[in-house]
Formats: structure tokens, C-alpha cells, sequence
């Protein structure tokens, strides 16, 4: 791996807008447990006070896990459920306008949540999350039962109609809260994509790998067209970091514990461009015994050492996250892994040099 820094004089110009996607500091995946959005934003607001986040709440059922809540987001596009999953529908029918009373149940209960706190015009971030174009065109089907992703058409009709859609979305929470936002991409399907191991509806069905290019330019889409810094996720046991690295996304999010050696030169390339990444660290499932902060910090510090970055870069390029979302996980431990994500990430921001391990 080739490390490299650069140093060159420039003609002093006008200062860039502040960057809202700020490293040093701890966020949520997207995912919480429980049915109550009230009382999620609330809970989200208060243990992330650097980077809340519009809180996704599965376990409502139809129209609010992760593909379905973007049926509410689409311009011109809705879905319909199968016993598969969700499909595009040819009106607007009971899932998109549930899918809609859901995501508008959740932006009062954020805005109210935000007012309560005092955070109402102070200038503050919050971050949205949607799936991506790719992982939507995975796993949505069309009318005929094929995926999206067969039908190029088809493809590049989502990926407008989210790209418009998600950035109406942007620009209506900027307006509700008075906050800056970030929007992350969630695309736990990009590795399948690429390489090809996406099934169809039968054996005989087979879905081609898209190549990268193509993927680049679906992604950037729906990235270029937005007016926040974007943050593109993945929860992918193979994390396709080169492609990650390539798009236009500010900042690359991802379940550190994924990492290997095969993965370093992409993850060099990346913190080298000047991304910010969001490591996965805190375990999504609550551990045996008790663990302390400084457990769930070692791989990451580990990591930037391997890379042969000095551990300022932990505070000046890294987040800290959840490995995944925490809409499995029981409520006791997710308000746990939360604080302690907020542990790891003041000590990144105020101590990196001096976190020892036993």
C-alpha cells in the first residue's frame, strides 16, 4: 500500500462552506427498537447529540423497514408488497400511503423531539438515512417479477426518481428543524451486484454483474444531485470499499470488523482522498460479559496503526458507529451501545495518541 501526502501552495481563496459531515464524533446506523417514534427521537437526540439521526423503526412492519419506507420518498414510483418483498406498483395503493403516514409520523415526532431539546434554529446536524439505488433495484421487483436491476430502463428511472425524492426530503427536515443534514446511503446489496451472486425469482433466472462504471453512475445520481453531504453505508459481510471509494459520497460507512488484509489498500486510498469514514465498531448484539470502551475502540485504533496513518486521523477523518443498526437488538443494550459509541468517539477526538491496550 502506497501512503502519500502532498503539499502545495495555492493562491488564497475565498473559504468553503463548513463541512456538516464532522469527523471525531459518534452517530447511529439508522435502525432502533420499538414502535414509538416519540420516544425513539427522544432517546436519539439525547445520546448523539453530535449527529442524531431520523430514526427508522422496523418493527411497525410494511413500509417501515429500510426498502419500504423509500415507497414514501419516490417521485412518480411507489411499491406494492409480494410474498417476497416489495414490487413497483402502477398506483399509488395501501403500502406507499402507509409508508408515507409512517415517515410523517416519524418527521413530527423528530421536530418535536428537536423543539423540546432547545436545537430549533441553533444550526445544528441531523442525519437522514434511505437505501440506495442499487440495493433498491435488487431487491424490489417489477410488475412481471423480475428485479429492477434486469431492466436498465427501469433502473435509471428509480435511481431520478430517488435522487429528486431524496432530495425534497433533504430540503423539508431543513426546513422543519433549522438543522444542517446529512444523508446517508444505505447499500448492503452493492457487493452482490458487482460480483454477479444475485439470484433471480427462480434457478433459472440469472441476474448479470453489473460492471463498475454502471454502478458508479447510478450511485452518483442520486448522490450528485443532492444539496447535503452524502454518507454511503454499507453493512456487507465483503464491503466493496474500491467502488465505495470511487463515488462522490463524502464520507464511506462500514462494519469495521469486515476489514481484512485484502481490503487495506482500498481503505489507504480512501482516508488518502480526504473522505471521512464512519467505522462500525460497537457490537449490534449485546456481548456475554460486560465490555468497556476501550475494547470496542482497539480494533479501530488497531486499524488506522496498520495503515501507518498517525492517530490524529481518528479525529480528523473518523466517526463512530454502531456496527449495523440497532432494530434487532434489545432496547436495554442499544441505549448502551450508543453511549459507549459516544465513549469511543470523545476519545478519539481528544486522546488517540495516548489509548494503550492492554
Amino acid at each position: 500500500m502506497t501512503l502519500w501526502r502532498s503539499e502545495t501552495s495555492h493562491e488564497a481563496a475565498a473559504p468553503e462552506p463548513a463541512d456538516p459531515l464532522v469527523a471525531g464524533i459518534a452517530t447511529g446506523i439508522g435502525s432502533w427498537p420499538g414502535t414509538d417514534p416519540r420516544e425513539a427521537a427522544a432517546t436519539i437526540i439525547g445520546e448523539l447529540p453530535d449527529l442524531p439521526h431520523l430514526v427508522e423503526l422496523p418493527d411497525r412492519g410494511v413500509g417501515a423497514d429500510m426498502i419500504g419506507r423509500v415507497s414514501a420518498l419516490l417521485v412518480d414510483l411507489r411499491f406494492d408488497s409480494t410474498t417476497r418483498g416489495y414490487r413497483l406498483a402502477a398506483r399509488p395503493g395501501a403500502v406507499s400511503r402507509r409508508a408515507r403516514d409512517l415517515l410523517h409520523a416519524d418527521l413530527d415526532a423528530i421536530e418535536e423531539a428537536w423543539e423540546t431539546a432547545g436545537l430549533a434554529g441553533a444550526g445544528r446536524v441531523v442525519k437522514l438515512q434511505s437505501a440506495g439505488p442499487l440495493t433498491l433495484a435488487a431487491e424490489v421487483e417489477l410488475p412481471g417479477g423480475h428485479r429492477i436491476l434486469t431492466d436498465s430502463g427501469a433502473v435509471r428511472d428509480l435511481s431520478e426518481s430517488l435522487a429528486e425524492g431524496l432530495a425534497r426530503h433533504v430540503a423539508e427536515v431543513r426546513r422543519r428543524l433549522g438543522a444542517e443534514v446529512v444523508l446517508q446511503l444505505d447499500e448492503p446489496r452493492l457487493t452482490t451486484v458487482l460480483d454477479g451472486s444475485l439470484q433471480g425469482p427462480s434457478i433459472l433466472n440469472t441476474i448479470r454483474a453489473l460492471p463498475e462504471p454502471e454502478a458508479l453512475h447510478i450511485l452518483d445520481t442520486v448522490i450528485n444531485a443532492q444539496s447535503a453531504p452524502v454518507l454511503l453505508h454499507t453493512c456487507a459481510s465483503r464491503p466493496a470499499l474500491t467502488t465505495l471509494g470511487r463515488t462522490a459520497a463524502t464520507g464511506i460507512s462500514f462494519d469495521a470488523s469486515t476489514i481484512t488484509t485484502a481490503d487495506l489498500d482500498a481503505l489507504g486510498e480512501i482516508l488518502d482522498s480526504g473522505k471521512k469514514v464512519a467505522l462500525g465498531l460497537t457490537p449490534t448484539a449485546a456481548p456475554a460479559t460486560p465490555i468497556t470502551w476501550r475494547e470496542i475502540a482497539e480494533p479501530g485504533v488497531r486499524l488506522i496503526d496498520r495503515l501507518g496513518f498517525p492517530r490524529s486521523v481518528l479525529a480528523d477523518r473518523i466517526l463512530v458507529t454502531p456496527s449495523c443498526g440497532l432494530g434487532g437488538a434489545p432496547l436495554a443494550w442499544s441505549r448502551k451501545a450508543l453511549a459507549l459509541t459516544g465513549d469511543v468517539a470523545r476519545a478519539f477526538a481528544e486522546e488517540p495518541e495516548s489509548i494503550t491496550f492492554e
